[in-house]
C-alpha cells in the first residue's frame, strides 16, 4: 500500500517546493492538491464538513502550478489533484495543464476529478448544478481524446469540437491516472466508463469500505485502484484499511506554516 498526503496549499503556509521536499525526503509517495478557483461571498450551500467554512478553502493556490513546483524539487513523488473541479475548467485547458504537469514532472501525475460541492462557485463558471455530472462526463472524455489523438475531436451535449491538434501528450501511456472523486450514487458508473481508479473520502467505516471496494471491482471487471483521503495516521487504521483492499492512503495535512507542517510530517512518518 501507498501513502501520500492530501492538502491544501495556499499563500499563508507552507510553499509547495518546500512541501514537495518534505514529502519526499520522509519517504511520502504522493502529494495531492485541492482546488477552489474562488469562493462566493454567499453561503447558501452548506459546507458538507459542517460549520463554518475554513479559511483554507478561500485561499487556495492553482493546484497545477502548485503541484509544478513541488515535482520540480523531487524526482519520485507523485504530484495529483484532489480533486480537480472539472465541471468548472475549459477541457482543452485542462488537457494542456495536466499533459505539461505530467511532462515537467517525468510521468508522475494523477488527475483525479470531480463536481464539487459548492452550487455557487459552479454557477458562476456557467454550470448549472442540476447537469453537472452530465458535464463532467463529456469534459472528461474530451480531455482524454485530446491526451491520445493526434487529432481529436468530440461531439455531445456539452461538449463539442471538430479536429484539433493538441499539445503536449501525456508521458503516461495511454495518459496519467484518471481518479474519479465522490460516493454518490453514481460515482461507481463514471470510474467503470471513463476513470481509472476511485478517490471517496475516509469516514463510513471499514467494513462498509471494503463492500463498496468488492462491488466496484466486480461491476468493473478489474482490479479498481483506490485512493482513500483523510486516513487518520493510525497503525490499527491502516492495517484494516489495506485488508479492505485500499491501495493509496492519503493522510489529511492541515494547512500550516513551514515548521509546524515539517513538525506534523515527522510525526505521521514515524507512524509508517
Amino acid at each position: 500500500m501507498d501513502f501520500g498526503v492530501s492538502t491544501f496549499v495556499t499563500d499563508d503556509g507552507i510553499g509547495p517546493a518546500a512541501l514537495g521536499r518534505a514529502l519526499e525526503e520522509r519517504g511520502f509517495g504522493s502529494l495531492f492538491l485541492a482546488e477552489h478557483t474562488h469562493i462566493p461571498a454567499s453561503r447558501e450551500t452548506p459546507w458538507p464538513g459542517g460549520g463554518d467554512l475554513p479559511r483554507h478553502y478561500y485561499r487556495t493556490l492553482d493546484p497545477f502550478v502548485a503541484l509544478t513546483a513541488a515535482a520540480t524539487v523531487t524526482e519520485r513523488l507523485r504530484v495529483g489533484t484532489g480533486i480537480a473541479l472539472v465541471i468548472q475548467r475549459d477541457p482543452f485547458i485542462l488537457a494542456k495543464e495536466a499533459a505539461s504537469l505530467d511532462l515537467v514532472s517525468g510521468g508522475r501525475a494523477v488527475l483525479g476529478v470531480g463536481a464539487g460541492w459548492n452550487r455557487e462557485e459552479m454557477r458562476n463558471h456557467g454550470t448549472d448544478p442540476a447537469t453537472r455530472m452530465r458535464l463532467l462526463r463529456e469534459r472528461v472524455l474530451a480531455v482524454k481524446e485530446l491526451w491520445t489523438k493526434e487529432r481529436a475531436e468530440f461531439h455531445g451535449e456539452f461538449v463539442d469540437f471538430g479536429p484539433v491538434f493538441s499539445y503536449p501528450k501525456p508521458v503516461q501511456d495511454p495518459h496519467p491516472p484518471i481518479m474519479i472523486g465522490g460516493s454518490g450514487p453514481t460515482t461507481f458508473d463514471r470510474v467503470v466508463e471513463f476513470g481509472d481508479g476511485w478517490m471517496p473520502i475516509f469516514g463510513r467505516g471499514t467494513d462498509a469500505l471494503k463492500a463498496q471496494i468488492a462491488e466496484l471491482r466486480e461491476k468493473a471487471g478489474r482490479e479498481v485502484p483506490v485512493t482513500l483521503f483523510g486516513v487518520p495516521p493510525k497503525p490499527a487504521v491502516i492495517a484494516e484499511l489495506e485488508a479492505a483492499g485500499v491501495t493509496e492512503i492519503l493522510f489529511n495535512l492541515p494547512t500550516e506554516p513551514a515548521d509546524d507542517t515539517l513538525r506534523r510530517l515527522d510525526r505521521i512518518a514515524g507512524v509508517l
